[in-house]
């Protein structure tokens, strides 16, 4: 039980049903959902939906999307890929032409096609019980009536300040300047946007006068993209197979490649070999082995993980005992490795934008699902006359040639976002995930090992002060200990203190013995779970 005589929060209990997102009008809108008689996809669409409006620089329509659903009474976990593909014309060959070596994060050629609304259509047609003009809405609303700027949206909004002035984004810019918290922010024209894709489906992004307008912009700025390049994304949602490995007693349910979420499974299968550190949770070894862990996987990350329609990616070899074992050993407790094993790509650009969110209904059905732009308002290129912020994903894609994850035309690339799903006997025990960008994998497992290795319940869980390996450096939260810092400088790390804060989450734990569901949010953010 936590100190309640410290700032903080409780974890959230409730019986019936329950949503935890990171935003309190999403929460609200997913309940409602719910209670519209809605299942817990119906109530993650919309609670995404609404997302996409109020907190626009982790997420919106012009972005992508995974989802993992787990159907009560049902052994599968269902998996769907909502992440957008290349251009037709997005060729090596094209870009070595034209002498582009790297991608700027405002270049047009870092633009996919979005994902996000096929996804979501495909996910209502095949599981939903109601449709998505219903899912939509609540962020109608909110984009016609105006939403108050909460404090951490309006705070990196001010860092993206800059970027949107360079992309020209006036209308998030209100008399020039990002807004502050409170500010009552409207969207007339991504209302319209929604609401054609609310009368006539994902169509209406995909094909027409929407769909025209992003192509003209992103063409005008030297895009490669073709309006048949959108339309072919509106079939472009793919259930997939999911991946999973058992860690203490659960079995942890990732999306597969080209997602992240192999390497959270890496990681808990590394991690679970150790067992609880010595030294708590804050300790220098936890924290030590942990980075040492993440270090050795992202490495494969970087020279590995691609489309799987394009590449052949070694999965089984990844996630075997043998080769999880092999990795555990080259992990010395008293200093950091100063040269791992051959390295693959370099890293890809730092970022921390996404929306999590999670929601079990009173049938016992559990969504975990996951909406993002990439970057803070991605590209920071709208079409005109839509209100659409399109993301950048394809700077997930290598430029380099035999890589692979190179870009490639209707490739998907690389992708960070990844919702997790813990099950026990056949039976959802628990939707989770982490935001935060390539801190991800890191993340679902921290959060994982507090839980189940240090017996933090799901709020401290998530609270916990994180730590992430990256660019040849240790990110560090202030709320790490010193003598633990001091500890990592000892074995050889180099460290960073952040000024932003490392993701957020959502998780909800499904208790069946007690009939409970116990949730937590992440404060990194400006949600909240709510239940009843």
């Amino acid at each position: 039980m936590r100190d309640f005589h410290l700032p903080g929060r409780s974890t959230v209990y409730a019986s019936r049903a329950m949503a935890a997102t990171s935003m309190p009008a999403a929460t609200l809108a997913a309940i409602e959902a719910l209670r519209a008689g809605g299942n817990a996809l119906d109530a993650a669409i919309t609670a995404a939906a609404t997302l996409a409006v109020i907190e626009p620089q982790s997420t919106g329509i012009g972005g992508d999307c995974f989802c993992l659903y787990k159907k009560a009474g049902s052994p599968e976990v269902i998996a769907l890929n909502g992440s957008g593909r290349a251009p037709a014309a997005a060729t090596l060959d094209n870009y070595e032409s034209r002498g582009i070596i790297s991608l700027d994060p405002t270049s047009p050629h870092g633009v996919t096609i979005p994902g996000a609304v096929a996804a979501w259509e495909t996910l209502l047609a095949a599981h939903g019980n109601r449709d998505l003009a219903a899912a939509l809405a609540p962020a109608i609303h909110y984009a016609e009536a105006g939403f108050p700027v909460a404090p951490r949206v309006a705070f990196d909004w001010a860092i993206a300040a800059d970027k949107l002035r360079k992309t020209g984004a006036r209308a998030l810019l209100p008399h020039g300047n990002p807004p502050t918290p409170g500010t009552i922010i409207h969207q007339p024209e991504l209302a319209r946007s929604l609401r054609a894709i609310a009368t006539h489906g994902a169509k209406a992004f995909y094909e027409g006068e929407i769909a025209s307008r992003m192509v003209a912009e992103l063409r005008a700025r030297g895009g490669l993209h073709t309006e048949l390049d959108f339309a072919a994304g509106r079939t472009a949602a793919t259930f997939v197979a999911p991946v999973e490995r058992d860690f203490d007693g659960l079995t942890i349910w990732e999306c597969p490649p080209n997602g992240s979420g192999l390497l959270a499974l890496m990681l808990l299968g590394i991690i679970e070999g150790f067992g609880p550190a010595p030294d708590g949770p804050l300790g220098p070894i936890r924290l030590h082995r942990h980075i040492e862990a993440a270090r050795l996987v992202y490495r494969d990350r970087d020279a590995l993980l691609a489309d799987p329609e394009h590449s052949e990616i070694p999965i089984q070899h990844l996630l075997s005992d043998d080769y999880l074992t092999s990795l555990r050993l080259l992990i010395n407790d008293e200093q950091t490795l100063k040269n791992l094993p051959r390295a693959g790509e370099t890293l890809l650009p730092a970022h921390r934008d996404t929306v999590y969110l999670c929601v079990v209904d009173p049938e016992g059905n559990a969504c975990s699902f996951i909406n993002s732009t990439y970057q803070s308002f991605g590209s920071g290129i709208i079409a005109p006359g839509t209100g659409i912020v399109l993301h950048n994903r394809g700077l997930g894609f290598s430029l380099t040639r035999g890589h692979p994850n190179v870009i490639a035309p209707g490739k998907r690339p690389m992708h960070t976002i990844i919702p997790g799903m813990a099950t026990k006997n056949g039976h959802a025990i628990m939707p989770f995930g982490v935001m935060g960008g390539h801190y991800q994998p890191m993340g679902q497992s921290w959060l994982l090992t507090n839980w189940r290795h240090y017996g933090l319940d799901i709020q401290e869980s998530l609270d916990l002060p994180r730590v992430f390996p990256y660019g040849g450096t240790v990110e560090v939260e202030r709320g790490v200990p010193q003598t633990s810092i001091d500890g990592l400088i000892a074995r050889g790390h180099r460290i960073t203190q952040v000024t932003r804060p490392l993701g957020g989450g959502q998780a909800i734990l499904i208790d069946p013995d007690r009939g409970l569901l116990i949730g937590g949010s992440d404060p990194r953010k400006d949600g909240c779970a709510l239940g009843y």
